[in-house]
């Protein structure tokens, strides 16, 4: 799986600078033998897989977030990869526990990948390395999110996405959707 998982970073085309240095820093962290899954929670060990799945309604051009409990942010549904998963078979099972949802890929692969540093106390402290997919939605379906790991699902049309309270890399990867004519 870890071939498997390195060939699918390999490739994404990189959006900008930052997001060439993310795979180049992923690249080195599969090769080095690290464990890449998640194994305990919170955060053993300390550098892990996990999934967005961000779900997008190609009519409308919408973007389905989700208010987070814990992190009190508006994300992309998704989760932990777990040990020896593809991730998009990740993506499958988590959209059917956190939204009930059997999702349809807007591409097989990932789109984008991001590597960021998880505050929190001393022992949930991590770092997710994070494959974001692109998923087909649809305004007017019936979501029931999963209401112990979030408040509410949302719609957002890009100019009204909450940026200050989503993913710290959340412009950018709406920015390589709209240059990529996925999105308007």
């Amino acid at each position: 799986m870890r071939t498997t998982i390195s060939k699918l970073v390999e490739k994404i085309e990189p959006f900008d600078t930052l997001e060439q240095q993310h795979i180049n820093d992923v690249l080195r962290w599969i090769n080095s033998g690290s464990e890449i899954f998640r194994l305990e929670k919170p955060a053993t060990p300390p550098k892990h897989l996990v999934v967005y799945f961000v779900l997008i309604d190609p009519s409308t051009h919408e973007l389905l977030l989700a208010d987070h409990k814990r992190s009190r942010l508006w994300l992309p549904p998704g989760g932990h990869v777990e040990f020896n998963e593809h991730p998009k078979d990740t993506v499958l099972r988590e959209a059917q526990e956190e939204l009930g949802l059997d999702v349809s890929f807007l591409q097989e692969e990932p789109f984008f990948v991001t590597v960021t540093d998880i505050p929190g106390e001393e022992r949930e402290r991590h770092t997710d390395v994070t494959l974001w997919y692109l998923i087909e939605g649809h305004h007017d379906l019936p979501i029931q999110y999963c209401q112990h790991e979030m408040l509410g699902v949302k719609w957002f049309k890009l100019q009204d996405i909450p940026y200050e309270q989503s993913d710290p890399h959340m412009r950018r990867f709406v920015a390589k959707l709209q240059t990529q004519n996925i999105v308007a």
